[in-house]
C-alpha cells in the first residue's frame, strides 16, 4: 500500500475523535490558553502533555461506552442509576454548556469585527448563529460530519503563528518537560482554568452519542475488536491534535506576547490583535482565521451534546442524522441553546463571567461524571468484554483525582481564597 492510499485511509478512519479534539479547542479555550501563555509566560506548557492521556482516556471510555450499549452517555446513566443523579446531571449541564456556547458564538463575533472592522461584532453574532443553524437543520449527519472534519485543518494554522517569531529552543525544552509550578493563588486559578476548559464534561456527552451517530450512518450493527481499536486511533489522533494546538497557543502568546510585556488577556480578540504589532500581519490573520474555525466546529457540538442529553434524559426522538420533522424537539433544543447563548451579548453578561462560570459548574460537574463513567466502564453487566484495560483505569482515576483536587482548588478560589 503506497504512502498516498495510507494516508486517505487513515484519515477516512477520523471522525468523531477528531471532531471532539478540534472542539475541545474552542474560542472560550482559546481564550484561556492565551490568558496563561500572556501571564505566566512558557510555564504552563508542561500542562498539554499532562491533559493528553488524560483527556484521551476518558474519551475513549465515552466512545465504548456509546459503541456497547448503543446509546448516550445519559441514557445509560439514564438505565442504570437513580433519577436523582440523572436530572442533577441536567441541571448542572444545561446553563454551562449554554454559556459556553455564548462566549464562543461572542468570541466568533469579535473577531470577525476585528477582520472586518465596518461590520459590526453583533452583526457577525447573529450571521454565524444563523450559518450554523441552517447546516445542523438542514444537512444529513454525514454531511455535517464531513464538513466538522475539514475544518479541523484550519487549526493547522496555530502550528504556523509561533515560528514566524523567533524562538529560543532551549526555553522551550526546558518548560516542556520541567514543570515550574509555582504555589500562588493566581498561578492555581490559570491551572483549574486549563484544566475545566480540556477536560469538558459536555464533550464526554458528546463523544458517546456521536459514536452511536457513527455506527448507525455506517450501518454497523456489531461492534468487534477492530472497530474498538480504530475508535482508539480516532480519539488519540484527535485528542493529540487538540494538545498539539494546546501548546502552540500557549507557545505563541507565552513568547510573543508575555516577552513584550502584555501580560493580560482578557478575550480571543485581544489575544489576536496584540499579535499584530508584535508578530506580524501574518500572525495576527492566521491565529483570527483560526478562532474562527474552531468556534464553527465547537458550537455544534456544544449544542449536539446538550440536545443529546435532555432528549435521552426524556426519551424523544433524536439524531443529526435524522431530519427536522422526524426529530423535531431534538433541532428545537439545538435552536433553543444557540439563540439563549446569542442573547446572553445582550443581557450584560460578560464573556470573561461567562466563562468563569461555565468553569465553575464544569469543575463541579466533570469529577462526578468521570466516577460514574468509570463505574460504567467497568461493569462487565453493561460492557461485556469490553470494560477497561488496566491502564484506562490508571489514567481515568488520575483524571478524577486532579478534576475533584481542581474543583476544590477552584471553588476556594472564587469563594474565599
Amino acid at each position: 500500500m503506497g504512502i498516498k492510499s495510507r494516508i486517505a485511509r487513515f484519515w477516512k478512519l477520523l471522525g468523531p475523535g477528531l471532531v471532539t479534539g478540534a472542539s475541545d479547542d474552542d474560542p472560550s479555550g482559546i481564550a484561556t490558553y492565551s490568558q496563561a501563555g500572556a501571564g505566566w509566560g512558557l510555564s504552563t506548557l508542561w500542562t498539554a502533555l499532562i491533559a493528553f492521556p488524560l483527556m484521551a482516556a476518558i474519551q475513549q471510555m465515552c466512545a465504548r461506552i456509546g459503541l456497547v450499549t448503543k446509546q448516550g452517555l445519559t441514557g445509560t446513566i439514564k438505565k442504570h442509576y437513580s433519577k436523582p443523579v440523572l436530572y442533577l446531571m441536567l441541571l448542572f449541564s444545561f446553563p454551562a454548556i449554554i454559556m459556553n456556547i455564548g462566549a464562543d458564538i461572542s468570541g466568533m463575533g469579535a473577531v470577525g469585527n476585528l477582520l472586518f472592522p465596518s461590520v459590526e461584532q453583533s452583526y457577525f453574532s447573529v450571521l454565524f448563529t444563523l450559518l450554523l443553524l441552517g447546516l445542523i437543520i438542514y444537512l444529513p449527519y454525514s454531511k455535517i460530519a464531513a464538513i466538522l472534519k475539514y475544518l479541523c485543518i484550519v487549526m493547522l494554522v496555530y502550528f504556523i503563528v509561533p515560528f514566524l517569531y523567533k524562538q529560543d529552543l532551549k526555553e522551550i525544552f526546558m518548560a516542556t518537560f520541567v514543570p515550574n509550578i509555582q504555589f500562588n493563588k493566581e498561578y492555581v486559578a490559570i491551572l483549574v482554568g486549563i484544566l475545566g476548559t480540556t477536560i469538558s464534561p459536555y464533550l464526554f456527552f458528546w463523544q458517546a452519542s456521536v459514536e452511536v451517530e457513527e455506527m448507525s450512518a455506517h450501518k454497523k450493527l456489531i461492534v468487534n475488536k477492530r472497530i474498538i481499536h480504530e475508535m482508539e486511533q480516532d480519539v488519540d489522533f484527535g485528542l493529540g491534535f487538540s494538545g498539539f494546538v494546546m501548546y502552540f497557543i500557549i507557545l505563541t502568546t507565552g513568547t510573543v506576547l508575555y516577552k513584550s510585556g502584555i501580560h493580560q488577556i482578557d478575550t480571543v480578540e485581544q489575544a489576536a490583535s496584540a499579535l499584530k504589532p508584535l508578530a506580524g500581519e501574518m500572525a495576527y490573520w492566521l491565529f483570527a482565521i483560526g478562532i474562527l474555525g474552531t468556534g464553527l466546529i465547537a458550537i455544534p457540538v456544544l449544542s449536539g451534546s446538550l440536545s443529546y442529553i435532555f432528549t435521552e434524559t426524556f426519551g424523544w426522538e433524536q439524531g443529526l442524522n435524522k431530519k427536522f420533522h422526524e426529530a423535531k424537539g431534538f433541532y428545537s433544543i439545538i435552536a433553543l441553546s444557540l439563540f439563549v447563548g446569542l442573547s446572553l451579548n445582550y443581557v450584560g453578561i460578560s464573556p470573561i463571567d461567562a466563562l468563569i462560570y461555565t468553569a465553575i459548574l464544569y469543575g463541579m460537574t466533570a469529577p462526578v461524571l468521570i466516577a460514574i463513567i468509570l463505574h460504567i466502564s467497568n461493569n462487565k453487566e453493561i460492557m461485556g468484554e469490553n470494560t477497561n484495560s488496566r491502564l484506562s483505569n490508571v489514567l481515568g482515576f488520575a483524571a478524577l483525582i486532579i478534576m475533584t483536587l481542581a474543583a476544590v482548588a477552584l471553588l476556594y478560589l472564587e469563594f474565599i481564597g
